[in-house]
């Protein structure tokens, strides 16, 4: 390998991600495991989006924000994907401190962009069982591209100044990361700079853009569940319930990595969370969606038809 790990006080031109100290036959297994849950997440959120397209059944609210969730999917997985796997299959995999933040910044987007695309789906469901003579006057094509654009928007308004600071912080001292992907924590420690004002700011930040979301869904559901309880219909009852139970359990597992990936201090612990966290997590979510949902699955015989 070309380019080799330093260890002193000048300034760091690039870092050298180390990702599992194992030997080479477990990272080319590890390599292989996770090549083939990246490309089937990226199957899988692709066949949600191709099926919203071309079935006039899925055109609703509920189905434009889930394809917008796969696509968001997909960009996060491949922010991160594709360098996480050469990580994993070298014994050292050389990054520049450009493409690093750059990486940082998109995989922390991306992961915004989730955290309100969710908060929108929880919000669609809460309006189509608890306010379902409202529903169709409120959830026009117009207002939901307008959530859906207001979910970027806003995620840049946080990350941008983060990412700007980040990158003009400057680097400096031993040039290896310890993790399998540019990530926030790694690149503060290896900060010039000092970092305390900034991270203060990051966590304030996290209150708007994953605390507030998580307590709106929470809320929202807890409505909701009250509103199924008083459906006399059973029918009605456990349609409601099947599709809440989708996106609660979506929601659970993100929300759960996502705490756990910040909270666990054990960096091998932190580094299999991650795992999940930028492929698993992208191949779990169409596959919990699709499980249950017989409109999905219709539309899905139907493409397989065609084709055949």
């Amino acid at each position: 390998m070309n380019t080799m790990s330093s260890c002193n006080h000048s300034k760091i031109t690039e870092f050298l991600l180390v990702g599992f100290s194992a030997p080479c036959p477990l990272r080319e297994l590890l390599f292989s495991i996770c090549l083939v849950i990246y490309i089937m997440a990226l199957g899988a959120n692709l066949m949600i989006i191709a099926l919203y397209l071309g079935s006039h059944h899925l055109r609703s609210p509920m189905y434009f924000f889930l394809s917008n969730l796969s696509a968001t999917d997909i960009l996060l997985s491949t922010s991160v994907g594709p360098n996480l796997l050469c990580t994993l299959l070298k014994d050292g995999n050389p990054m520049s401190v450009s493409a690093c933040v750059t990486q940082y910044f998109a995989s922390g987007f991306f992961t915004g962009v989730e955290c309100f695309l969710l908060t929108v789906m929880a919000y669609d469901r809460y309006l189509a069982i608890c306010k379902p003579l409202h529903y169709v006057t409120i959830m026009t094509n117009k207002h939901c591209l307008h959530l859906v654009i207001w979910s970027w928007l806003e995620i840049v308004l946080f990350m941008l100044p983060v990412a700007i600071t980040v990158s003009h912080s400057g680097f400096c001292g031993c040039n290896t990361m310890d993790y399998i992907y540019c990530d926030i924590a790694p690149l503060l420690k290896m900060s010039c700079s000092d970092v305390f004002v900034l991270e203060r700011a990051i966590t304030v930040m996290t209150i708007p853009v994953t605390v507030i979301p998580l307590l709106f869904i929470f809320t929202t559901y807890w409505t909701i569940l009250l509103s199924i309880f008083r459906i006399s219909s059973n029918t009605g009852r456990q349609k409601a319930f099947s599709t809440c139970s989708s996106h609660l359990t979506v929601v659970s597992m993100f929300y759960g990595i996502l705490i756990t990936n910040y909270t666990v201090p054990s960096k091998g612990v932190n580094k299999l969370i991650s795992l999940l966290y930028t492929l698993v997590t992208p191949l779990f979510n169409p596959i919990v969606y699709s499980l249950r949902n017989q409109e999905l699955q219709n539309a899905l015989r139907k493409l397989i038809s065609v084709i055949l």
